[in-house]
Parts: C-alpha cells; sequence; structure tokens
C-alpha cells in the first residue's frame, strides 16, 4: 500500500517560483566586473529566467542540452542557472583558473551548446574557441552599452538575448531524477571528470543546508556567497538562498579581504561562505585597518581544513561563529557539519575547540564510514583512522560519460580519497588526502594539521606541508611558508614555536620560506606543484 499524498517532483525550477511568490522583493545584491553595485530582487531574477528560458526554446535549446557558465557571483549567473534549470536543460559550470587544455577539454567533453561568460573572460574564450567546436553561441553577459567588439562565435549580448523571450514558456514537467547541473572536478587522477547533479539532489541538498543543524538558512540572514558557483552549487547557497528568502550579497571577481569587508558592512552580511584562504585575507586586512565586523554572526568554512588561528581570532576578536564543514564536488557538496551539540556544550573552550576544528557530523542524507585497506569497517573511537567512505541520494554513482568507470563498491559506497577519524559522537576529522599523507617510520603524519599547527605563527601568512623522501624514516615533513608583507622569521622561529603543538616526532626537518604557495582551481594548496618545485631538495638531516 503507497501513501495518499500528492506527486509532486523535486524539480529545482520550483524554488525561484516559491522564491517569486513569498519574498519577491528580497534584495539580491551584485558586485560587477568593473567594481560597481547592482540590486535587483527574486520577484525580477524569476522573470528574467523564465524570458530566457523563452529565448534559448526559440533558439532549439532543449531538454538535456548542456550550457557552460564561466561567471562571477553575480545576479546574470543565478538567472541564467534558473533560466536552463527551468526548461530542463544543464548549467555546465566553468571554472576560470582551470588550465586552458582542461578549459578545452570539459567543454569538448560535455558537448556544451552555447557558454555564458562575464567580460572578464572575453579574451580567454576568443584564445580557446578554435577548440570548441561544439560551441555554436559565446553569450556575454552584459549591457547592450558594455557589449565589446569580439571574435566569438555566435557572440550575442545578453540584455538583446533576454529580450528575444517573452515569459511564457513552461517550467518543469519532467521527472525530478532529470539532469540538472554539471560541474567537473580536478580532484581525480587523468582527466577532470564529471559530477552529473540531478533536480532531485539539487533539492535535497538546498534543503538540507537550509537545516539548523546545517547552515541554519533564514529570510532574517544576509548572505555574503563569497564561494563560486563554479565550486559545486556554490555549496547550495544557490539554492538554499531562495528557498528561505535570505538576501543574497555577491562578490563577483572583487574577493580581496577590503572588499570583502566593504560588503560585509556596508550590506551588514550576518552569513557567509568561503575556503580559509579568503578568511585568511579578510583577518589580515582588518588586523591593518583595525575595523570590527559589528552584524557578522556566522562564517562557514570549507574546502579545506580551517586553521585554528583563523577560528580563534573570529571567536576571540570579533565575536563571529565558524561553522567547520567538509564536502567535495561528488558530495553536492554538503557531506558533515561541525556544530556545538549538548555533549560538547559545557566543555572548556580549548576541549571544545578540539571539537569544532573536526569537520563534524553529517546530515541525515549522508552515511559514512572508514575503513582500512582491505575493506573492513573501523571503529567510531577518534583514533583509528582509514579510507572515508559515503553514500546517499546527493553524492555520485558515477562520472559522466562513464569516465573512471564503477566508482562504487558492491553496496554502494563512494571512496572519498580522504584518510578520517570518527569518535565516538560521531564527528569526522580529515586526517589527509591519501596521496598525501606522510608516512614516517611506518606511522602517518597529518599535513593538514601540521600546516594549521604552523599558520597559528604570528608571521605566517599560510604554510603548507609535504613529504619528502629519507633513506631512513621513507618520508619526513618539510614545511614551506609564505610570511606576511614585512615580516621576517628564521626555521628555528617556526620549530621553536610548534614545540607542544605537535607531535615531537612530527616536527619538520627543516622550513623553507617561499613567495608564494601554488593553488589549484578551486583554491586549495596544490600539493602536486608543490611536489614538482622540490623533487631535487634534499632534507638537512638526510
Amino acid at each position: 500500500m503507497q501513501g495518499l499524498m500528492q506527486d509532486w517532483p523535486l524539480t529545482c525550477d520550483k524554488i525561484i517560483t516559491h522564491a517569486k511568490i513569498n519574498h519577491p522583493e528580497r534584495e539580491i545584491v551584485s558586485r560587477q566586473v568593473d567594481g560597481s553595485i547592482t540590486r535587483t530582487n527574486y520577484g525580477e531574477v524569476h522573470d528574467q529566467a523564465r524570458k530566457l528560458s523563452s529565448a534559448l526554446q526559440k533558439r532549439g535549446i532543449k531538454l538535456g542540452d548542456r550550457i557552460g557558465t564561466m561567471a562571477w557571483n553575480n545576479a546574470r549567473h543565478l538567472e541564467t542557472w534558473y533560466g536552463l534549470i527551468g526548461i530542463g536543460a544543464i548549467y555546465h559550470t566553468l571554472n576560470p583558473r582551470l588550465f586552458p587544455e582542461q578549459l578545452k577539454y570539459i567543454v569538448t567533453h560535455a558537448d556544451d551548446r552555447m557558454i555564458f561568460l562575464d567580460l572578464t573572460f572575453v579574451s580567454l574564450l576568443e584564445t580557446n574557441q578554435s577548440a570548441m567546436p561544439g560551441v555554436q553561441n559565446f553569450v556575454i553577459m552584459c549591457a547592450r552599452a558594455e557589449m565589446p567588439e569580439t571574435t566569438l562565435r555566435g557572440a550575442l549580448c545578453y540584455e538583446d538575448l533576454i529580450d528575444e523571450g517573452d515569459g511564457d514558456v513552461h517550467w518543469g514537467g519532467f521527472d525530478e531524477n532529470t539532469a540538472c547541473g554539471l560541474c567537473y572536478t580536478s580532484g581525480t587522477t587523468g582527466n577532470p571528470k564529471g559530477v552529473l547533479y540531478s533536480h532531485r539532489s539539487n533539492m535535497l541538498i538546498g534543503m538540507t543546508a537550509a537545516m539548523g543543524g546545517a547552515l541554519g538558512a533564514t529570510g532574517s540572514d544576509v548572505c555574503l556567497m563569497v564561494v563560486p558557483m563554479f565550486h559545486a552549487n556554490a555549496w547550495a547557497l544557490t539554492f538554499t538562498g531562495p528557498m528561505a528568502g535570505m538576501k543574497l550579497v555577491m562578490p563577483g571577481p572583487m574577493m580581496d579581504g577590503k572588499s570583502i569587508y566593504e560588503l560585509l558592512e556596508g550590506e551588514k552580511c550576518s552569513f557567509s561562505a568561503a575556503v580559509p584562504t579568503v578568511w585568511l585575507m579578510l583577518l589580515n586586512y582588518l588586523e591593518e585597518s583595525g575595523n570590527k565586523l559589528p552584524h557578522l554572526s556566522r562564517v562557514l568554512i570549507g574546502g579545506s581544513a580551517c586553521p585554528r588561528a583563523i577560528m580563534e581570532t573570529f571567536d576571540k576578536d570579533y565575536g563571529v561563529q565558524v561553522i567547520h564543514a567538509w564536502g567535495m564536488t561528488e558530495t553536492s557538496p554538503l557531506g558533515t557539519v561541525s556544530h556545538i551539540e549538548p555533549e560538547i556544550a559545557h566543555l572548556p573552550y580549548e576541549e571544545q575547540l578540539s571539537y569544532r576544528l573536526k569537520q563534524g557530523k553529517p546530515p541525515l542524507i549522508v552515511e559514512m564510514k572508514i575503513t582500512d585497506d582491505a575493506g573492513a569497517d573501523l571503529p567510531r573511537d577518534g583514533q583509528a583512522y582509514g579510507t572515508l567512505k559515503v553514500r546517499g541520494p546527493a553524492i555520485s554513482k558515477a562520472y559522466f560519460g562513464g569516465e573512471g568507470g564503477d566508482i562504487l563498491d558492491e553496496d554502494g559506497w563512494f571512496d572519498t580519497g580522504d584518510v578520517a577519524s570518527i569518535d565516538p559522537l560521531g564527528y569526522m576529522q580529515i586526517t589527509d588526502r591519501s596521496k598525501d599523507v606522510i608516512k614516517s617510520g611506518g606511522e602517518w603524519i597529518s599535513s593538514i594539521d601540521l600546516e594549521n599547527a604552523a599558520v597559528g605563527h604570528p608571521a605566517a601568512a599560510e604554510c603548507a606541508v609535504i613529504g619528502m623522501p629519507h633513506p631512513k624514516w621513507d618520508e619526513r615533513p618539510l614545511l614551506i611558508v609564505v610570511l606576511k608583507d614585512g615580516e621576517t622569521a628564521t626555521a628555528q622561529n617556526f620549530k621553536d614555536f610548534l614545540v607542544g603543538k605537535i607531535a615531537k616526532w612530527w616536527m619538520p626537518d627543516d622550513v623553507v620560506f617561499v613567495d608564494d604557495i601554488p593553488h589549484g582551481p578551486t583554491g586549495k594548496i596544490s600539493k602536486l606543484d608543490l611536489r614538482k618545485t622540490f623533487k631535487d631538495y634534499v632534507l638537512p638531516t638526510v
């Protein structure tokens, strides 16, 4: 016997329609590529998206077509997503930080029919369009007066394209498991691999993110959406925002500390989400300027582990709650969130902090476990660490086009490539990426924990740790440091600072100072590039 509930498919067009009906005047603020600020609202975004849907249908775009977007976070980008979503076309986010060869590969592999782009990226795509023969039109997301002279094939002005539509269009009406969005991950070996989200998975991750045990989003929030839309659904904020009625503030291309502060203060933002690198820039700016954060109440930090120094500074100097989270492109991306739960609420600050620095607990739609090298389950005792595996309705079961073959085991578990522990309260902590863990004398050293301890040094702007060959110990850690402007330090200064903060045998065998540390397309430290740079380096202990 089945329940007697209405058959109401979970398609994502319903999200922006809900926003149009229930909070049409709620603002969406965008910083454009020229630095100017524009304002719209959910009602106008909905109406523009419908006109775009109509225009695209008139140009032959249909259910299942992939459409690329290479744009910063702004209202036009949001309109484009929902204009595509409504008619069952697939938004395909293009990360402009990818190497040109990777970019050309994923556009061709996805078979994109059109690409929507911000003015910033005109020259980049002009240079590479010959390797993208399937793209029929490049739509430049600008006003008519801003439309540049360009050699882009089939170039269209966004405003002109919108005006081709009339808003008389039918949205939805397809199965909730229909493909909705496509995002390629560079976190795998070989070529980037496409993660194909469904309407159902996006709806579920958006609702899950809004929950109190996750982001706790409400219509009273003003959200500075720093995490880019080309990073796995902007961590679900593109869906959670209109669901909850949050005012969205979109920073465009300007994500330096000063620019972020101006938006946080000027728009009275209560919530924001970004990778640690962004928060380091903001905190450095605040330290130099003496400014405070009177309106900001909480920030979500993910993408890579949150350094202790960032969490403590937000806590003690600015009264801002840090929500630590973990996820990946394949998990849509929300995998875990770390909150202060009743079992740790009574603990002294230092003990409580040890839990908050973990990646946290999975929401209902994510199942999680750790296994040993033989695939056997490991205990949730906070001591054992092993391969982190997940499964759930918003977790990928295959890559687009069948790339990578079978990515699930016989019981449906996805191997994340992370090494982690899970404590008796259910808090998960990433120890390392399996390819980055340092194996020294038969024991493992967490490069993440070592980096996060070192970056607490008052002279450190950024730190990275890689394993270097050692004839006796197999590998030993090398600490690589970028100093803050005007600061000086020695290797011994950093070693002295780390005493008591790490196990003695974790102490780096050497510390080197560099002008900058390479980052990958998602803003994470590129250990691969660092290993190439230091491939001929010999530790002084060898």
